[in-house]
C-alpha cells in the first residue's frame, strides 16, 4: 500500500535538535500511535554536536564540565509528561566504550589522540570539546537507533535559509537541496545565533579602519581569525567570561606556550616568543569564578525551599507585574544561601556551632537581608570565610585602587587566587550547594520570564544583572585554567585592568586607549588592537541567519521589545516570542502558530544549556519534553490509509 508520511524538520541538529528528537521518540507511541514520521537534521555541521561542539577545533579547548556532570537523557528526577529514558552520562559512556560495554563501538574508533584523552577520563576530568563531540555524536546514534521502524530520520548537512507555507504544510529551503523539504511541522533549534554589528560595534570598526587599527568584534572566539594579532603586541580585551578563557588558550598554549608545575604549587609559563601581551577588563574586572572541584559532601540540598511554585504562583496570580531585584531577590538570595548552609552545615559541622535543624528552623522563620538573618549566621558560622557574601561573587574586586598598572596587578591577583582556593578545596564545598540551588533559582526566573510576569522594567535591567552574575558564578572555566591566568599574569603576558573599564579612540594619536575605575590618574594603556571577547548579543533584528531574518521581515516572528509604563521602549532584548509553555512560535501580531516551535537561545524563554548534570531534574530536559509533545500534538491525525501494513 502506498504510504503518506507525516514530516518533521529540526533546524539545527545539535545537542538541542538531538535532545528534541530524543523526546519526540519517547512520547509517540503515546501521541503518535501507529503513523509514519520522517524526521529531517538540518544543520551545516555535524549532527549531534552542531557548531559549538564539533571535531573540527582546536583540541585544546575544554568543557567548562567535569565528565560527571553532562548528561543528554532523562532519569528519576525528571519531572516531566513524557516518559523517563535514562543513559548514560559522559563519565559512564567513556566508562562504557572502555571496557567494551558498547555493540560496535571501541576505543580504537576514534581518532588516537581522542582515544587517548578517553582512556584517561575520570569523573572529575573536564574533557576537551573534540572529545565532547564524539559524546555527543554517538548520543545522536543512539537515540535514532532507538526509534520505531515507522519513524526514518533524514540528515541534511547543509544551512536552512527559508521557512514558508503552503496550505498546512511548512516549506523548509535547505542549501543543498533542490526543492524545499515538505513537512507538517518545524522547530527552530539553531542554538547561538550570529548577529551584524551594532550602531557602536560598526561605529568603532569603521573609526579602526580609518586609522589603521584592528577590531576584532563579538563572536565565537573558535571562529576568529587570530592571526592578525602580532607575536609581542599588546591587545585590549574587553570581556573575561568563557570567549576570554578561549582566547587565551588559543593565544598562548595555541601558539606554542606551555605551563609547568612548580615546587610551590603555582605554575610556570613558558613562552614560545609568538605570544602578545594581553591587557583584559571587563565592567566585572575579573574572570568568571572558577567551577568546583569536588562533590557534595551533605547531598542535593531540598530543593525548591524558598523560591519555587508554592512559593511564587499566588505572587503571580495577583496580576501585578514583578520586580525581580525589589521584590523577588530576597528570596532568590534565601534560595541560593539555602543550598549554601545546607552543605555547611550537614558537610562541614566542625566549621559551624549549631546543628542543621536548629539552624534551618531559625533560617526558615527569618527574612534573608534582616538584621535577625545577619546574627542568627554570625551566631552559627564563626569564620567570615564560611558565610556566603553575594555582594564579593558577584563584584569579587570592587574596591581594588592602584597608582599604576603593575602596582594593581598582585592585588588583583590575590583576589583571583583566594577564590580558586575555594572552589578546588574540598573544606569549601559550599560553594557547590549554592551552585546548585542557583540552577534550581535559574530555572525558576526563567518561568517567570516566559510567562512575562516580571515588570518589563525588571525584565530590561533587572534580568540583565541576574543572568550576569548567574554566568559568573555557576558558567566559569575550570580550576587549572585560572591556573593558568595566575602564570600569565605572573610573568607579565597579561595585565588586568580592574573593574570599570573603558575604551576609546586616540584620534590624534591613532591608538586605542583604556584604563579602569580601579586606575585613578594613571595614564591609559594604547594599543593598536582591540578584541571583543565575548558571544554576540543576540539580536532578531540584526541576525545574519536567512531563515530567521525572512521570518522577521514578513511578520511571522517577533522580536520581544521592552516597554515602560508610558510606552517607551526601554529595550530590545534580540529574542524572538514564543508561547512559554512548548516553545510555539508567535507571529508579530502575537498570534501562536499551530506547527511551528523555537527553542534555544535565541527564544524568550531562556533554557541553561541544551545538556546538563545528571540527578538534577534539568530545566533544560524538562523543556525539550513540553517542546517535543506540543510537536506531536500539532501533527495531522494518522488516516489509515496512511498507515502502512506493518504498524
Amino acid at each position: 500500500m502506498t504510504t503518506t508520511r507525516t514530516g518533521v524538520a529540526i533546524v539545527g541538529a545539535g545537542p538541542r535538535g538531538t535532545g528534541i528528537l530524543e523526546r519526540l521518540g519517547a512520547s509517540l507511541d503515546e501521541l503518535y500511535p501507529g503513523g509514519e514520521l520522517d524526521v529531517h537534521m538540518i544543520d551545516p555541521y555535524p549532527v549531534g554536536a552542531g557548531r559549538i561542539w564539533r571535531n573540527e577545533q582546536s583540541s585544546l579547548l575544554a568543557m567548562n564540565s567535569m565528565a560527571a556532570d553532562v548528561t543528554m537523557f532523562t532519569d528519576d528526577t525528571v519531572v516531566c509528561a513524557g516518559p523517563i529514558r535514562p543513559g548514560p552520562s559522559f563519565a559512564q559512556w567513556a566508562e562504557l566504550l572502555r571496557t567494551g560495554g558498547l555493540i560496535g563501538e571501541a576505543v580504537d574508533d576514534l581518532e588516537p589522540e581522542l582515544a587517548t584523552e578517553l582512556r584517561a577520563v575520570t569523573d572529575t576530568t573536564f574533557p576537551s570539546r573534540r572529545l565532547q563531540s564524539e559524546y555527543l555524536a554517538w548520543v545522536f546514534r543512539r537515540v535514532v537507533a532507538g526509534l520505531p521502524d515507522r519513524v526514518r530520520v533524514h540528515v541534511h548537512r547543509g544551512r536552512a535559509t527559508a521557512l514558508t507555507e503552503d496550505g498546512d504544510e511548512q516549506l523548509v529551503t535547505v542549501g543543498g537541496l533542490p526543492e524545499p523539504l515538505r513537512v507538517d511541522t518545524v522547530v527552530l533549534a539553531s542554538g547561538h545565533l550570529d548577529a551584524s554589528p551594532t550602531d557602536d560595534e560598526r561605529e568603532l570598526a569603521s573609526r579602526a579602519q580609518e586609522l589603521g587599527l584592528r577590531y576584532l568584534p563579538p563572536e565565537q572566539t573558535t571562529d576568529s581569525d587570530l592571526s592578525v594579532i602580532a607575536p609581542g603586541e599588546t591587545v585590549i580585551v574587553r570581556g573575561m567570561g568563557l570567549a576570554f578563557i578561549d582566547l587565551v588558550v588559543l593565544l598562548f598554549s595555541g601558539r606554542g606556550g606551555r605551563f609547568e608545575e612548580q615546587a610551590n604549587g603555582e605554575l610556570r609559563y613558558v613562552p614560545s616568543g609568538a605570544e602578545p601581551r594581553l591587557v583584559a577588563g571587563s565592567p566585572r574586572g575579573a574572570p568568571y569564578h572558577s567551577k568546583t572541584h569536588y562533590q557534595l559532601q551533605a547531598g542535593r540540598p531540598p530543593l525548591p525551599r524558598f523560591f519555587g511554585p508554592d512559593v511564587l504562583d499566588p505572587l503571580t496570580r495577583t496580576g501585578r507585574p514583578l520586580e525581580l531585584r525589589g521584590e523577588l531577590w530576597p528570596l532568590m538570595a534565601k534560595e541560593i544561601a539555602w543550598g549554601w548552609y545546607h552543605e555547611l552545615l550537614q558537610g562541614h559541622p566542625e566549621r559551624v556551632r549549631l546543628d542543621w535543624d536548629t539552624f534551618a528552623d531559625r533560617f526558615v522563620a527569618l527574612d534573608w537581608d534582616s538584621p535577625e538573618m545577619a546574627a542568627l549566621i554570625a551566631q552559627t558560622v564563626p569564620d567570615p570565610v564560611d558565610r556566603i557574601d553575594f555582594t564579593a561573587l558577584d563584584r569579587p574586586i570592587d574596591g581594588l585602587r592602584a597608582a599604576t598598572l603593575a602596582e594593581l596587578q598582585p592585588l588583583v591577583r590575590v583576589r583571583i587566587a583566594e577564590d580558586l582556593r575555594q572552589h578546588v578545596d574540598p573544606a569549601h564545598t559550599a560553594h557547590l550547594g549554592a551552585f546548585i540551588a542557583m540552577l534550581s533559582v535559574y530555572g525558576e526566573v526563567t518561568r517567570l520570564q516566559g510567562e512575562r510576569v516580571l515588570s518589563d522594567r525588571s525584565r530590561a535591567y533587572d534580568v540583565n544583572w541576574w543572568q550576569s552574575f548567574f554566568n559568573s558564578v555557576a558558567s566559569g572555566p575550570p580550576g587549572f585554567r585560572v591556573r593558568e591566568l595566575l602564570a600569565l599574569s605572573r610573568a607579565g603576558h597579561i595585565d588586568f585592568l580592574g573593574p570599570g573599564m573603558w575604551v576609546d579612540i586616540d584620534e590624534q594619536s591613532q591608538v586605542f586607549r583604556t584604563g579602569s575605575a580601579a586606575l585613578d590618574g594613571a595614564p591609559p594603556v594604547t594599543a593598536s588592537v582591540v578584541v571583543d571577547a565575548r558571544l554576540p548579543d543576540p539580536s532578531a533584528d540584526r541576525t545574519v541567519d536567512p531563515l530567521l531574518a525572512g521570518l522577521i521581515r514578513d511578520g511571522a516572528a517577533a522580536e520581544d521589545i521592552l516597554r515602560d509604563d508610558d510606552g517607551t521602549v526601554l529595550r530590545n532584548t534580540g529574542l524572538i516570542r514564543v508561547r512559554p509553555a512548548d516553545g510555539a512560535l508567535l507571529d508579530a501580531d502575537g498570534e501562536v502558530h499551530p506547527r511551528r516551535f523555537a527553542v534555544g537561545p535565541h527564544t524568550v524563554v531562556k533554557v541553561a544549556g541544551a545538556f546538563t548534570r545528571p540527578g538534577m531534574n534539568a530545566q533544560s530536559l524538562r523543556y525539550n519534553d513540553a517542546v517535543a509533545r506540543a510537536v506531536l500534538d500539532s501533527l495531522p491525525p494518522a488516516r489509515p490509509e496512511e498507515v502502512s501494513s506493518a504498524a
